[in-house]
């Protein structure tokens, strides 16, 4: 059996129970002809890049699927007459990762920075006081008086 990676968008007015419960029939379906499902990941409500189907938001779930060639086409044929999914993608790979995927471990990570997803900007506190800093027209050097014309 092959190796695939399953992700989905279901519209955004689904509640989040609906979405488990069409994650779980799709599992089902995948287990009924012969595959499993190793890992299910809810990605949670995000933004499009671009509307799809008058959707500016969509629900994005992952399946880590071990199963053959035909249970996967059943899978799309499925996925493609429910009207709750706006978009799919199946890509077969090498191996299957174990851990969380890229998506939720860069969501946890920003939920472990302080101040937000921004980072720290440096700020105001970095520039030295408006007295040491040349101001427009001057020269970096300052110019010396030697001596004065009486």
């Amino acid at each position: 059996m092959a190796l695939y990676e399953n992700v989905f968008i279901a519209r955004q007015d689904v509640p989040a129970t609906q979405v488990e419960t069409l994650t779980t029939q799709f599992e089902e379906l995948v287990k009924g002809l012969g595959g499993t499902v190793s890992k299910k990941e809810y990605w949670g409500l995000r933004s499009l890049n671009f509307r799809i189907k008058k959707n500016r938001k969509g629900h994005y779930t992952l399946l880590n699927i071990d199963a053959p060639s035909a249970a996967v086409k059943e899978l799309e044929r499925t996925m493609s007459i429910n009207e709750d999914i706006i978009r799919y993608l199946t890509v077969r790979v090498d191996a299957l990762e174990e851990g969380p995927s890229a998506v939720m471990l860069r969501s946890s990570e920003k939920s472990d920075r302080p101040g937000g997803d921004r980072g720290d900007r440096g700020g105001w506190s970095d520039r030295p006081p408006r007295r040491e800093r040349p101001r427009f027209g001057d020269d970096a050097a300052p110019v010396e008086v030697v001596g004065e014309a009486e």
